[in-house]
């Protein structure tokens, strides 16, 4: 009888990473188990389709390449946020060092990208609260997008981000303030 992918423990899936013969099957097992959850923490914080899947990917590489030496020092569950947070961080700096003037601009031009992306199917609040969360700083953005979408909890995000919690809830605070400033300035 087949194992449901969710009744796997990471534990079992390291052992197999590490037990000669078995690393793609325990490597695909891990994909199974966290591939979409990564996906939609890399979508939120690159925002577009595209670049999400260019991102993971990435990720998954790094992930492949390293996990025989994790050391579980943290759950695995952390390490792969961690991974997958410092991939889009990265590429979200390269892109800005090729991008807009500003960051009105990036914003503006993101919503305009959203519009005509056939995998958003967003209304014209989702755009503006997107537009409001590109406006925020790097680090405040981050935070909300982990706390608000993938309902993260401020442990986790210090765990993943290695910032206290006191820290990430202020920066959460000054998040939802600016948010909600922008799409009261939207509306009006």
């Amino acid at each position: 009888m087949q194992t449901a992918v969710a009744d796997i423990t990471d534990e079992q899936i390291l052992a197999l990473v590490k037990e000669n013969g078995q690393q793609e099957r325990g490597f695909r097992l891990l994909l199974q188990k966290y591939q979409e959850r990564l996906y939609w923490h890399i979508r939120h914080m690159v925002v577009e389709h595209e670049d999400a899947n260019d991102v993971a990917q990435n990720c998954f590489i790094k992930v492949f390449r390293g996990i025989q030496r994790f050391e579980g020092k943290s759950s695995l569950y952390t390490w792969l946020y961690r991974i997958a947070t410092n991939e889009s961080i990265t590429f979200l700096k390269k892109k800005k060092k090729r991008g807009a003037d500003s960051l009105d601009d990036e914003a503006l031009l993101l919503a305009e990208r959203l519009k005509a992306d056939v995998y958003f199917d967003g209304n014209d609040i989702q755009l503006a609260l997107q537009k409001a969360i590109q406006l925020l700083p790097e680090k405040q953005r981050i935070v909300f997008q982990m706390r608000y979408f993938q309902e993260m909890s401020y442990q986790q995000i210090s765990e993943i981000l290695g910032t206290s919690v006191g820290g990430l809830k202020a920066s959460y605070h000054h998040a939802v303030k600016k948010i909600e400033r922008s799409l009261t300035e939207t509306e009006g």
